[in-house]
């Protein structure tokens, strides 16, 4: 019973953003899990190919290089997968951008960038990908969208990342109206919100051993969190394991947001 519950056997998967990070660990870890196809989409062509490359060795991985936050980037995407596949099972929308600057100097497109990337583009590529995930969806057998949030979308401190933490507030209500549009197609709509894991985009906190050391103290658990961390909670939202489960945005943070 247990196997099947977190099975992702015949589930065809997108993940944006999924050449590296969170991104990858997701796309392994639905693949590790039996999932027929997964493909992932980055905007830097050749990381995206290599790491389809290097997935390839858990399952099908296909890259669709491209950056879905202009229009003809997105349409891309859509236009590739309706070529491909007759209907997709599951999307993570995990592509997302930050800024950081103090207060006062805060620019306006950095601003806008952030949340074009992090709040518009996750919202329009559901608008056109329903058609898809609804076409095999039923009452038992639900479709499945995951969109990539943070706990800076809980917590009160931006830390001089003011777009990224509003953007992450705004893609958690996304995430809860669009579960009550979607549900009477059988799709059903969370959002995981990471506190600290390594990537690219933490690099700059990660590789100061000072700093590092000191936020650990302000994480209950005392440590950033690992691959197996989110894969475990996106397979579960993904699978049968999470069939009841929608309009929810669940924290993965070591604790971090409960004292913050």
């Amino acid at each position: 019973m247990i196997e099947s519950l977190f099975s992702m056997q015949d589930k065809i998967c997108v993940v944006t953003g999924g050449s590296r990070g969170l991104g990858s660990y997701m796309a392994q870890g639905f693949l590790e899990a039996g999932a027929k196809r997964v493909y992932i989409t980055a905007r830097k062509a050749e990381a995206c190919i290599s790491a389809a490359a290097e997935l390839n060795q858990y399952g099908e991985c296909i890259a669709i290089p491209g950056d879905i936050t202009t229009s003809d980037g997105l349409q891309h995407l859509v236009s590739e997968l309706i070529s491909r596949e007759q209907h997709i099972d599951v999307l993570v929308n995990n592509a997302g951008a930050g800024w950081g600057a103090p207060f006062g100097e805060f620019p306006e497109k950095g601003w806008d960038k952030t949340m074009n990337v992090n709040v518009k583009s996750p919202f329009f590529l559901i608008q056109a990908l329903a058609p898809l995930l609804k076409k095999n969806a039923t009452a038992d057998n639900t479709a499945s969208i995951i969109n990539i949030g943070s706990i800076a979308g809980i917590v009160g401190n931006a830390l001089d990342n003011f777009s990224y933490a509003v953007s992450k507030t705004a893609i958690h209500q996304v995430t809860r109206i669009l579960s009550t549009e979607l549900a009477k197609d059988h799709i059903r709509v969370n959002a995981i919100a990471p506190g600290r894991f390594y990537s690219k985009m933490t690099e700059f906190l990660s590789s100061d051993q000072e700093a590092f050391e000191k936020e650990l103290k302000t994480i209950p658990l005392r440590r950033w969190g690992k691959a197996t961390d989110i894969t475990g909670v996106a397979i579960m939202l993904a699978s049968k394991a999470g069939a009841f489960i929608t309009g929810q945005i669940i924290p993965i943070d070591g604790g971090t947001s409960v004292v913050n």
